[in-house]
C-alpha cells in the first residue's frame, strides 16, 4: 500500500494538553505506526510545532523526532507543505490565531472552546465555509472507554425510557501556596480565558446531547471556590473566575438533569467525572474509563433508618460493564475522523457546528448566572 504525508502545524505545542494528548497520544503514535489508511492510502503525519519558547520546543522537537519547529507561526502558515492547522494553544488568541490559518488556506482543527464566543465562533466559521477549507472542534470525551459503554446501554435499551440524569466532575486542585498547583494560571484568570465554564461546559454539551438529545434551557449558578492562588512564578494573583459552579439542564424531550463541577472538591470515587443517569429499568453510571450498571430486578428495596447503620451494602447491586469497546486513546479517535474528513471527505460530527454550540452552553450557563434565570440554548442573543 503506497504511502503519502499529510502535513500537520500542531500550534501551541508545549502546552500540557497538546504535548501530552494531541503529540504523544494520538499523531506521534499515529506516524509511528506507519500512518493510517484513508481510502485505500497510508497517510503519514508530517508534523511542524509551533510555540513561543524556543528552548522548550527544541526539546520537544528532539524527544518526539520531529524535524520542524518555530515560534514563527506565520513561517509555518505560509508553508504550503502543510495544509492542517491544529491550535491548542491559550484560549484568548484562539479567535485571531484560527483567522490567520484561515487566511493561509488551511483546513482547522481546535481545541475547545472554539471560540471565546458564539459570534467570534460564527465568524471563524463562515471566514473557513467561504474559502471551502474543512473545520473541526475535540470533542474527545464521547470516546473515552467508560462513556462509550454508557453508550451501549443507552442504545440497547437497558436504562428503558430515561428519566433523569446527573453529572458530577473535579477535583482539590491546591492553591500553590504550599503544595504546587496541578493546572496553568490562565485557567484562574479572565484576561487569559479562564474559568470552569468556559473550560469545560463545553465538553458537558456533547457529551450530554450526544447520550440524550438537545439541550432546551439551562439555570446555572457559579462562584469562586479558592479566591488566591500562586503562579509558576511564585507570584499571588487574585483569581478573577468561577472554579466552580452548579446547573439544571432540561432537555428537548423533557428530561431534567444537574451538573456540578469544581476545582474544590476531593474525589471519593475512582474517578473525577461521574454521569449517572436513572431510566425505568434500570440506572447506570459511567467515568472515563468504567462503567457499572444496576437493573431493575437488582434494585435494592432501601429504607431509611437513621438511628441504625443499613445491612444493605447498595454497591453490590452494581454490575460493572466489561463489553469489548475500541480502546484508544481519544484524542487520536478524533484525529482520525478528521483526518478522513479533510483527506475523503468522509461525514464528521465534531465540527466547527458542533463547536460553537458548545460554546453556546457555556455562554448561556454564564448568561444565566449573570441575570439570575433560566436561559433557553435556542435564544439567539449574540449569534
Amino acid at each position: 500500500m503506497s504511502s503519502s504525508p499529510i502535513g500537520i502545524i500542531v500550534n501551541g505545542a508545549t502546552s500540557r494538553i497538546a504535548t501530552t494528548q494531541h503529540l504523544r497520544g494520538a499523531l506521534i503514535p499515529m506516524r509511528d505506526e506507519g500512518g493510517i489508511e484513508i481510502g485505500g492510502e497510508l497517510y503519514v503525519p508530517d508534523i511542524y510545532i509551533v510555540g513561543r519558547n524556543a528552548h522548550r520546543l527544541e526539546r520537544l522537537a528532539n524527544e518526539l523526532s520531529i524535524e520542524n519547529w518555530t515560534t514563527d507561526l506565520s513561517a509555518a502558515l505560509n508553508n504550503p507543505d502543510y495544509p492542517i492547522m491544529f491550535d491548542g494553544a491559550i484560549t484568548h488568541l484562539r479567535t485571531e490565531t484560527l483567522m490567520r490559518a484561515i487566511e493561509a488556506g488551511k483546513h482547522i482543527y481546535s481545541e475547545k472552546p472554539v471560540a471565546p464566543s458564539v459570534t467570534e465562533g460564527c465568524r471563524l466559521l463562515r471566514a473557513a465555509q467561504a474559502k471551502g477549507l474543512k473545520h473541526g472542534a475535540v470533542e474527545d470525551k464521547v470516546y473515552l472507554p467508560g462513556l462509550q459503554k454508557l453508550a451501549k446501554l443507552l442504545d440497547e435499551g437497558f436504562l428503558g425510557e430515561v428519566l433523569q440524569f446527573k453529572l458530577e466532575f473535579g477535583w482539590w486542585v491546591f492553591d500553590g501556596i504550599d503544595i504546587p498547583c496541578q493546572r496553568p494560571s490562565w485557567n484562574y484568570r479572565n484576561r487569559t480565558g479562564g474559568g470552569m465554564i468556559s473550560d469545560m461546559h463545553p465538553h458537558w454539551r456533547y457529551i450530554i446531547e450526544r447520550l440524550l438529545g438537545p439541550i432546551s434551557s439551562v439555570v446555572a449558578v457559579a462562584w469562586t471556590a479558592t479566591p488566591r492562588r500562586v503562579d509558576e512564578d511564585g507570584t499571588h494573583y487574585k483569581v478573577d473566575v468561577e472554579d466552580s459552579t452548579a446547573a439544571l439542564i432540561e432537555l428537548r424531550s423533557g428530561i431534567i438533569g444537574s451538573l456540578n463541577a469544581s476545582w474544590a472538591t476531593r474525589v471519593w470515587n475512582d474517578e473525577p467525572l461521574a454521569f449517572h443517569i436513572d431510566g425505568t429499568l434500570g440506572s447506570a453510571i459511567a467515568g472515563p474509563q468504567a462503567c457499572h450498571s444496576q437493573s431493575y430486578a437488582d434494585t435494592p428495596a432501601v429504607t431509611w433508618n437513621l438511628t441504625s447503620k443499613s445491612s444493605t451494602q447498595n454497591s453490590e447491586n452494581w454490575r460493572e460493564i466489561l463489553d469489548p469497546i475500541r480502546d484508544m486513546n481519544s484524542y487520536r479517535v478524533g484525529w482520525e475522523g478528521f483526518l478522513s474528513h479533510v483527506i475523503a471527505n468522509t461525514p464528521f460530527s465534531s465540527t466547527f457546528e458542533a463547536g460553537i454550540r458548545d460554546v453556546k452552553l457555556a455562554e448561556a450557563c454564564l448568561r444565566s448566572h449573570s441575570e439570575r434565570r433560566w436561559v433557553s440554548m435556542d435564544d439567539r442573543v449574540n449569534n
